[in-house]
């Protein structure tokens, strides 16, 4: 369904944005990867789609950096048709104790690079009449959790500028949309169930059974996969007219 575009994955080398990378590649879409690290094997398992992928270390807190990404995909990829933002970062403590330039961090990662990204995608996606922007917020874009303030604070921040730029791009060929995850078993989320086994010394295993069940009444972890098959639909011909949405795939967290 998507041969000939190309889609941008940002923090995509793991995790949530590899299972988004992967499933649109499947798709016929060329990827190009974003994120720190080794990134041969992510780049070996979306080409096994047999589709063209790129790569780009860009640092999404480096505005400078961003556009340099942006250019390499104008240049080796005719530019970006689908572009996910779901890079981010976490970091768990009460905000009187919270070290300033983690919330800076979190700020620049998590919503800033979003802004620096959609504005540098949309003329080129303006100029085809087509495009799909899809923000992956996160159930914490919709409520809340203590000792997350800078997370809460950029993924509330994301859904409301996934509105606006729905609102600006409603009568073109560009939709803007938002995914909000719950507990997805990626390596962010795999350190907090860690740290809370070592925190209060109990098996990594309870430590996973206790965190599903304050949260997410299903029980189970939702899966990249998952979101990517999402992904694929808001970029399909049926999604058209769905714009400026937080669809949230949580296992009922919300729901409370």
């Amino acid at each position: 369904m998507l041969k000939g575009k190309t889609a941008l994955v940002t923090g995509s080398t793991s995790g949530i944005g590899l299972g988004i990378a992967l499933t649109l590649a499947k798709q016929g879409a060329n990827v190009v990867l974003n994120g720190f690290g080794a990134f041969e094997a992510a780049r070996d398992e979306v080409a096994a789609a047999g589709v063209k992928v790129g790569y780009h270390g860009a640092d999404m807190s480096k505005p400078g950096e961003i556009a340099e990404m942006i250019e390499y995909a104008k240049k080796d990829f005719d530019g970006v048709d689908i572009l996910v933002n779901n890079a981010g970062i976490q970091h768990v403590a009460n905000v009187e104790d919270f070290p300033v330039e983690k919330w800076d961090a979190i700020i620049a990662i998590n919503l800033t690079s979003a802004f620096h990204t959609t504005r540098l995608a949309l003329p080129g996606m303006k100029a085809r009449n087509w495009g799909r922007v899809i923000n992956v917020a996160s159930a914490h874009g919709l409520v809340a959790s203590a000792q997350k303030s800078a997370y809460v604070a950029s993924k509330h921040g994301i859904v409301g500028f996934t509105k606006a730029v729905a609102l600006e791009t409603a009568t073109t060929g560009i939709t803007v949309n938002a995914i909000c995850p719950g507990w997805v078993l990626t390596p962010l989320v795999q350190k907090q169930i860690d740290d809370r086994a070592a925190r209060e010394s109990i098996p990594v295993e309870q430590a996973n059974r206790e965190l599903l069940q304050e949260k997410q009444p299903s029980l189970q972890f939702v899966t990249p996969q998952q979101l990517g098959e999402l992904a694929v639909f808001l970029s399909s011909p049926a999604a058209d007219q769905i714009r400026g949405v937080a669809w949230n795939v949580d296992g009922g967290w919300v729901a409370q």
